[in-house]
Parts: structure tokens; C-alpha cells; sequence
């Protein structure tokens, strides 16, 4: 037998703490998630992307009745910001969710369908997407999508 362990750093700060450029994508996230369309679980969330030259485009989660046809806020924004920038740079995404009308208390992840979104585009990238998970009570840095999905499903899992 073998034994594999995975380990994650992740930063968290106070929400005071948070550099300018981080602030302001953490504050698109909040904003974004106001917007969202979320009649069914009440649950809205909202995401922000910085492109690599500066750009913030945002999305946020769209429910619809027929639950699998809805799309979680992350792949709205990364989505949306890969069709007006095909290269698809991503540096940054701040995630923030709001429930009875409050911001979590603690950080939401993203789901296994986005992360794996984001692995995509960050292995497109070639280099490192950062993650800004926001909450009441703090903001977590996760400094890679690799870090949040160690165990990944790529192009060259497909050619073993």
C-alpha cells in the first residue's frame, strides 16, 4: 500500500486586509451577486474575473425550473470573459454569496463542475489562477485552481 497526502495553503484574511486591486474584485463579486437570478434556492451568488490587463467582468448564478439548465456564477463570469477575450488570461476570481439577504459567514467553493471549468481555463492560461472566496467573516486566497483540485481531469488524462 501507499499513502498520498495533498496539502492546500490557504490565506485568510480579515476583510480590512485585502490589497486595493483584491478589494475592488471581491467588491464586483458582492455587487454581481445582488444581480443574480436565484427565485428557486434563494441562494445568490456572484463572481467577479480580473483579466490579466486589468479588465473585471462578472457573472452570477442563473436558476431555472428545470434544475440541471441553470449555470453557477463562476462559469457565467469565466464564460463570458473568455468570449470577449479568447485567449481567456484570467489572474484573479473573487466568489461572494449572499442568503436571506446577507453575505455567508463563511466562504462558498466553488462546485466540482466550476473548478474544473477553472482548471480548464487556467491550464489554457499557463499559469495560475488565483481564488478570492469571500464571507462576512473573512476572505480565503487559494493561490491556484491545481490547489482547490489536486486531483485533476485534463487532456492528457484522456491520452493514458
Amino acid at each position: 500500500m501507499k499513502e498520498y497526502e495533498i496539502n492546500t495553503k490557504i490565506r485568510i484574511y480579515d476583510n480590512q486586509e485585502l490589497a486595493a486591486p483584491d478589494h475592488a474584485l471581491v467588491e464586483a463579486a458582492k455587487e454581481a451577486a445582488l444581480n443574480s437570478y436565484a427565485p428557486y434556492s434563494k441562494f445568490h451568488v456572484g463572481a467577479a474575473v480580473r483579466m490579466a490587463d486589468g479588465r473585471i467582468i462578472t457573472g452570477n448564478n442563473q436558476e431555472n425550473a428545470a434544475f440541471p439548465s441553470g449555470l453557477c456564477a463562476e462559469r457565467t463570469a469565466m464564460f463570458y470573459a473568455c468570449s470577449q477575450a479568447p485567449s481567456c488570461d484570467i489572474a484573479a476570481i473573487a466568489v461572494a454569496a449572499q442568503a436571506h439577504g446577507h453575505y455567508t459567514e463563511s466562504p462558498v467553493p466553488p462546485c466540482g463542475a466550476c473548478r474544473q471549468a477553472m482548471l480548464e481555463a487556467e491550464e489554457r492560461s499557463g499559469h495560475s489562477i488565483r481564488i478570492l472566496l469571500y464571507s462576512e467573516s473573512g476572505t480565503f486566497e487559494i493561490p491556484s485552481v491545481k490547489s482547490l483540485l489536486p486531483l485533476q481531469f485534463k487532456d492528457e488524462t484522456m491520452k493514458e
